[in-house]
């Protein structure tokens, strides 16, 4: 049966003057993605990514590996939009997300709803499936998404609870019911069978 796993691009290098969706992996972002690809197997498996630097840095050498390219590259399946309020510190971003989980319907500071990102990233992970129907599928995104994608799949409410615990995080689902295997666990426990 079909697989698809959701893989959030681990650890990058933040620079408050350049664009948050223009910001790459660090070093030990890609050391682990590299560890991975060295793991993975050529073949059966169909990639996808969002169009933001850091995703497509965790996509290229796992679709390289695979031998999934062209990959498809989708801006459906980018990062909630945080634009309105730039770049925030590390505390004051803490907060933001604590209140884009905890208010899914309303707006913070501009930033797009969680209930409107929610339906997007949904939306264009199901029209993925339906593009490439018999294959195994690796979707390298966000966090943020990636969790309103995980509450939607796994049919619970909205919740900062269900987050990852840091960059760099997986969880599966079979393609046809679209059910969670798992909750986030560490790249480095990823398998391909």
């Amino acid at each position: 049966m079909p697989r698809a796993i959701y893989l959030t691009h681990p650890e990058v290098n933040i620079d408050p003057h350049i664009a948050v969706p223009d910001w790459g992996l660090s070093k030990v972002g890609q050391a682990r993605v590299d560890a991975l690809a060295a793991r993975c197997i050529k073949g059966g498996w169909r990639v996808a990514s969002s169009s933001e630097r850091k995703a497509l840095e965790a996509a290229w050498p796992l679709a390289a590996k695979f031998g999934a390219t062209p990959m498809a590259v989708r801006e459906g399946l980018r990062e909630n939009d945080r634009s309105s309020t730039g770049f925030l510190t590390e505390q004051a971003f803490q907060r933001a997300a604590n209140a884009f989980f905890g208010a899914p319907e309303v707006s913070f500071e501009g930033w797009e709803r969680a209930v409107d990102a929610q339906k997007r990233i949904l939306s264009e992970v199901r029209a993925l499936l339906a593009a490439f129907p018999p294959e195994n599928l690796l979707i390298c995104g966000h966090g943020g998404v990636g969790t309103l994608l995980y509450c939607a799949l796994a049919r619970r409410k909205i919740d900062r609870r269900w987050d990852q615990a840091g960059g760099g995080h997986w969880f599966a689902f079979d393609t046809l019911s679209m059910v969670p295997e798992n909750h986030w666990q560490p790249m480095e426990t990823m398998s391909f069978n």
